[in-house]
């Protein structure tokens, strides 16, 4: 399935807001989550420093690809889609791999 043809099912959603700012699941994203808890998604996202970059995703859609850490430091990644005004669709997120962990770091070093 594309993200740019989903459609929310409003039974099976899981939201949360953000300084003002909502963040809502994609249910398949939800269900394909693998060794990261949805908690530690919303960690990231409320995260002070976070690295979020523009990015563009399965069949052509523009995502949000956002680095960040967990409250105990753990490096994630979570994509993100823009849904309307302040809200966003939470599409993906994982451990970030070495690769990942270093431009983390290193970005974090440069305190941007």
């Amino acid at each position: 399935m594309g993200f740019t043809q989903y459609q929310p099912n409003p039974g099976a959603r899981l939201r949360t807001y953000t300084r003002g700012v909502g963040w809502e699941w994609v249910r398949e994203a939800l269900e394909k989550l693998q060794g990261v808890e949805p908690y530690e998604v919303s960690q990231v996202l409320a995260a002070e420093r976070r690295w979020p970059r523009p990015a563009i995703g399965l069949g052509g859609v523009r995502v949000l690809v956002i680095y960040g850490r967990t409250h105990t430091g753990r490096p994630l990644r979570v994509v993100v889609k823009h849904k309307e005004g302040r809200d966003w669709w939470i599409v993906g997120a994982r451990e970030l791999r070495a690769d990942e962990v270093a431009e983390l770091e290193s970005w974090e070093a440069r305190g941007e």
